[in-house]
């Protein structure tokens, strides 16, 4: 079984819970997934199956929509409310004008501190490893961006929608902008409606995956989203296997090589205008 499954993560899971469910129900054991999701945050999980795995670099995409809901008042210490309580402070009155302001300062490229519950490796560690023993290791802030950002929602939490780079932490945005709000925040809830150009509506329920119904999305498609392809010449099929270089009738930086609805290959232009196989897909 080949493609790409997009299920609807149920709350409560981990990314790699759904994987195992995944590969139990297709009964492969090649099953993976182009971004991890908290285990409290539902919406889209990009499932590859099968040689999709060996396609991951190209189908992750570069930006991602989330639906998030920020709690003033509470700092944890895992930039959520499924974490420690470390600081309370009174709630304070905040007008949509100043909210929709704040939020409007983060649009752009900034500098982002990881959480200490990422996946990120320090030392050979992940952080959230770290985290689980109460160590809290120094890390690098890293370069982030916020495409869009939109005010949704303002009762007992402020609710908006927010398109951003991949690496992108949403829970560590929702405690940068409870500080430029004058007061403590964390993360309530988290809802990603986008992921590799895909959206929620689009997905499916874990529940109609773990009965074996699989909608999948074709290894070509998830390729096609993404980048240019470029039909092969049946005399040029055996260099790309070989990993051969060719000349394209392109100038895109990078396509997909294709023969019959199947992708070969990806492969990236030279200074020589020849391109070069990056992975082959075959």
């Amino acid at each position: 079984m080949d493609g790409i499954c997009l299920i609807n993560k149920p709350a409560g899971m981990t990314s790699f819970d759904v994987v195992y469910q995944v590969r139990k129900a297709a009964g492969i054991k090649s099953v993976g997934h182009t971004g991890t999701l908290d285990p409290q945050a539902t919406g889209v999980l990009v499932v590859l199956l099968g040689r999709a795995c060996k396609a991951l670099p190209y189908l992750s995409g570069k930006t991602k929509e989330y639906i998030a809901e920020l709690t003033l008042g509470t700092k944890t210490d895992t930039g959520d409310i499924w974490g420690k309580p470390l600081e309370t402070r009174p709630a304070i009155k905040l007008e949509p004008g100043q909210i929709k302001a704040v939020l409007n300062s983060f649009l752009g490229v900034s500098m982002q501190l990881p959480p200490m519950v990422s996946a990120i490796k320090k030392d050979g560690r992940k952080l959230y490893e770290y985290a689980r023993e109460g160590v809290e290791v120094e890390r690098e802030k890293r370069p982030v961006e916020i495409i869009e950002i939109e005010l949704l929602q303002v009762a007992s939490s402020i609710r908006f929608r927010v398109v951003c780079s991949n690496g992108t932490y949403v829970r560590t945005l929702c405690e940068d902008i409870a500080e430029k709000l004058g007061t403590v925040g964390t993360m309530s809830s988290l809802i990603r409606t986008r992921a590799c150009g895909y959206t929620l509506d689009q997905c499916q329920p874990l529940d109609e995956v773990k009965q074996g119904h699989f909608q999948l999305v074709s290894i070509y498609d998830g390729i096609a989203s993404q980048y240019p392809l470029i039909e092969a010449n049946p005399a040029q099929i055996p260099d790309i296997k070989n990993g051969k270089r060719l000349r394209l009738d392109s100038t895109e930086p990078v396509v997909g090589v294709v023969s019959e609805n199947q992708v070969l290959a990806m492969m990236e232009r030279q200074e020589d205008g020849i391109y070069r196989c990056l992975r082959g897909l075959w």
